[in-house]
């Protein structure tokens, strides 16, 4: 079975998203062995200097580090990545996935991001749009198009 591995910064909050989520996880069981795995993101001051952010960022990236399985093709979400469509993604996917990848992992980072080291070693920087969205949304986004990926693999009538 594949391996699926989402590591995010941040738990969901809305009642509505855990159950948006829950959806998807139960969904991708289907096809993957999905893991989630929420951490804690560093508390900072209302104003953060770019100095504080970026230590919080690098700490962040030693709690994601310790989370990546070896032989893993790495996703970091970020807004300066590549955009794909549904297709291109899924094929993506499957190509990594086929090519021997031990398993697909997605990061989201903080609402500052991910820092420089965990972009550095992603195999691939992803963007879903130039638009930014609430980081509780976008998990739900993420497993919605992962979850995609999968049916168009299969030729599944769910992808239009």
């Amino acid at each position: 079975m594949i391996k699926l591995k989402i590591i995010t910064l941040g738990r969901l909050k809305e009642k509505y998203l855990k159950e948006a989520e829950s959806e998807y996880l139960k969904r991708l069981s289907a096809y993957s062995k999905c893991e989630l795995i929420e951490l804690e993101p560093v508390k900072l001051p209302d104003n953060p200097s770019a100095n504080e952010i970026e230590k919080a960022l690098a700490a962040e990236a030693e709690l994601i580090s310790k989370k990546i399985p070896e032989n893993s093709f790495i996703a970091a979400l970020c807004i300066e990545g590549k955009q794909y469509s549904s297709e291109e993604l899924s094929e993506l996917m499957f190509s990594k996935i086929n090519g021997g990848a031990g398993s697909l992992v997605f990061i989201i980072g903080s609402s500052y991001g991910l820092h420089s080291s965990i972009k550095a070693i992603a195999n691939l920087k992803l963007s879903f749009s130039k638009m930014t969205f609430p980081h509780q949304l976008f998990r739900i986004m993420l497993l919605e198009q992962v979850y995609r990926g999968f049916k168009i693999e299969e030729g599944s009538k769910y992808h239009k």
